[in-house]
């Protein structure tokens, strides 16, 4: 249990707090630190480098005076369609703004803002545990302002909404997704009327803008277990605006007796089991993605059951027309998850025979991302038969091995064939034409099959008999 009974003075510890309150008195401005310095320091998690600061007045004058006590010299950035100053000091960002109230109208995300008191500006946080205040002021100074009781949320693991939940989600329904965020990254469980509205106003997320739904999703998909969040998103209706592939694969269809699992919560185990092993972003969308392709590809055949044939193709395509939806970087990241996607079952087969060429094929293609992929296909083991579980891991250790010992003998990993097209131009007298082509991939095929070893010696005696077998003459 949490020790709330606290000097909150040691949150203000920081030298930055000390010129901040000076640069308040020399300006006789109320000023607080407010929300997540404030609610982190309570939770004994890491100190957010992340401060807020509130000023019952100018915040950009206030910001401007800190900058000018401050013993180095430091540049303010002004946001003034924001009202909101800047400035980094020893690893710090903290931002400044004058207290305010703000009212919306129904169709916009953008609200009209008018100067306020303290208590309108704790009135507008998202959450009762964001709207922790701690005065910077001489005659209070560390005095903890807690209208809404947000210590006992913050005791009792609770997500609640200072106002009506259905005002502040509707006022910025990116705040249904930021509970939700919360809730994942704190294992706090989100209060049922706050839970009830997000339902309600689930549609509302649409006026929000890609990239700030990205941005928690990320935080969300870099939490300790994923799957609190992403089951919550899917629960309330959320998921379907923003990920409606993945909402696709919940639910088990029964023909004739047979069934398939749910890939919907199979998805949500694995994107908990990698996490468990690493804290790649990327790695973790991959296995979100992994099975995307299932929802379209489902089908029953009568002799053998539910199929889901090519869905790792159809799912890495379907990768970039999400990336490309959410406005999310269509570079190398993009082809990494669809890598990671289209190759998600490779391993799969290939435990259940480990060759040497299969490997060979296995670790070209692959490249970089090998290490990554057999992470991948362990975390997709989810079932809940031990001997199974066993039994499919033992199989990945024998991959493992096997990769071991033909990259230390055949060195195939991102290798370049020993024999170059100019090579192959030159010995023939040729121009750009089809038939180098043929030969340098004769001479890869051969390799990666094991007929010759990737050496220059083999690899050109080979040239030398494909281009004989397609009637080149030296």
């Amino acid at each position: 249990m949490l020790d709330f009974n606290t000097d909150f003075k040691k949150a203000l510890s920081l030298p930055a707090f000390e010129y901040i309150a000076k640069a308040a008195e020399d300006l006789s401005l109320d000023t607080y630190v407010i929300g997540g310095y404030v609610r982190d320091f309570l939770l004994e998690r890491t100190k957010s480098k992340d401060i807020d600061v509130v000023a019952v007045g100018s915040g950009i004058e206030l910001a401007h005076k800190v900058a000018e006590l401050l013993p180095v010299k430091t540049k303010v950035q002004v946001f003034k369609t924001y009202g909101t100053a800047m400035l980094k000091y020893k690893g710090l960002e903290i931002e400044f703004v004058g207290a305010r109230k703000e009212s919306y109208v129904e169709h916009s995300r953008n609200p009209m803002v008018a100067s306020g008191s303290l208590k309108d500006d704790q009135n507008r946080r998202d959450f009762t545990i964001n709207a922790l205040a701690l005065s910077l002021n001489k005659s209070d100074y560390g005095n903890l302002l807690d209208p809404f009781d947000g210590i006992a949320d913050l005791e009792n693991k609770i997500i609640r909404t200072p106002l009506d939940p259905d005002i502040t989600f509707s006022d910025d329904p990116l705040r249904m997704m930021r509970a939700i965020r919360f809730s994942s990254q704190l294992s706090f469980e989100i209060e049922e009327k706050s839970l009830n509205s997000i339902s309600k106003n689930a549609k509302r997320i649409r006026i929000i803008s890609e990239e700030r739904v990205v941005d928690e999703l990320h935080k969300i998909m870099l939490s300790d277990k994923p799957s609190i969040g992403l089951k919550l998103l899917f629960e309330t209706g959320l998921l379907q605006f923003i990920l409606p592939e993945l909402a696709e694969l919940h639910g088990v269809e029964r023909i004739k007796g047979q069934k398939h699992k749910d890939n919907f919560y199979h998805t949500l185990q694995v994107v908990d089991n990698i996490s468990e092993k690493t804290d790649k972003l990327w790695l973790r969308w991959a296995a979100l993605l992994h099975d995307i392709g299932k929802a379209p590809t489902k089908k029953f055949d009568q002799k053998i059951g539910w199929t889901f044939h090519g869905h790792e193709y159809v799912g890495s395509k379907m990768v970039k027309k999400i990336f490309q939806r959410l406005k999310m970087p269509l570079n190398e990241k993009m082809k990494y998850v669809q890598k990671i996607v289209m190759m998600s079952s490779r391993p799969v087969i290939l435990a259940e025979n480990v060759t040497d060429s299969a490997v060979r094929r296995l670790i070209f293609d692959a490249g970089d991302d090998l290490d990554d992929l057999m992470t991948h296909c362990e975390a997709d083991i989810t079932t809940k038969n031990p001997k199974k579980e066993k039994r499919y891991l033992n199989n990945f250790k024998l991959v493992r091995q096997k990769i071991k010992e033909v990259e230390e003998r055949d060195h195939v990993r991102n290798f370049q064939p020993p024999i170059s097209g100019e090579l192959i131009m030159e010995t023939f007298n040729l121009k750009p034409c089809r038939e180098i082509g043929i030969i340098k991939d004769a001479i890869k095929e051969a390799i990666l099959e094991g007929e010759i070893s990737n050496d220059y010696d083999e690899a050109y005696e080979y040239m030398l008999k494909k281009a004989k077998d397609i009637g080149l003459q030296r």
